[in-house]
């Protein structure tokens, strides 16, 4: 399953400065994986690797609009393209997704996709 970002049209506008439109923003639920794209930044890992999610929302602007955003208090990964919803998805084992060599990992991703519900119903 495929689940498409609900992009804002001011968050659209500065995200396209990022490389991040909504055709290379998704979230997709399939063959025994989470896969998750905005723009170049992608995250990938096995579903039993989930250990929960949480409806999450409303975020501060500042901290969530252009591109990818990392939490300093505790690595977790946000994509973002409105500051109303969002799902945040923990992991069991942390895993790569902000920079190319994967070095850094993150315990959780936040995603503001249109089917919030939808999605933690897919990875439940």
């Amino acid at each position: 399953m495929r689940f498409d970002f609900d992009f804002d049209p001011l968050y659209r506008a500065v995200a396209l400065a990022f490389g991040v439109t909504p055709g290379r923003s998704f979230v997709e639920v399939a063959d025994g994986r989470l896969i998750a794209r905005f723009g170049f930044w992608r995250l990938s890992t096995e579903l039993a690797n989930v250990c929960g999610t949480e409806v999450t929302g409303p975020y501060r602007t500042y901290t969530t609009i252009g591109p990818a955003h990392l939490s300093l208090v505790d690595h977790g990964l946000t994509f973002a393209s409105n500051r109303r919803l969002g799902l945040c998805i923990c992991f069991h084992q942390p895993v790569p997704g902000l920079e190319p060599s994967g070095r850094l990992r993150h315990p959780g991703l936040t995603v503001t996709v249109a089917d919030v519900a939808g999605l933690a119903a897919a990875l439940a």
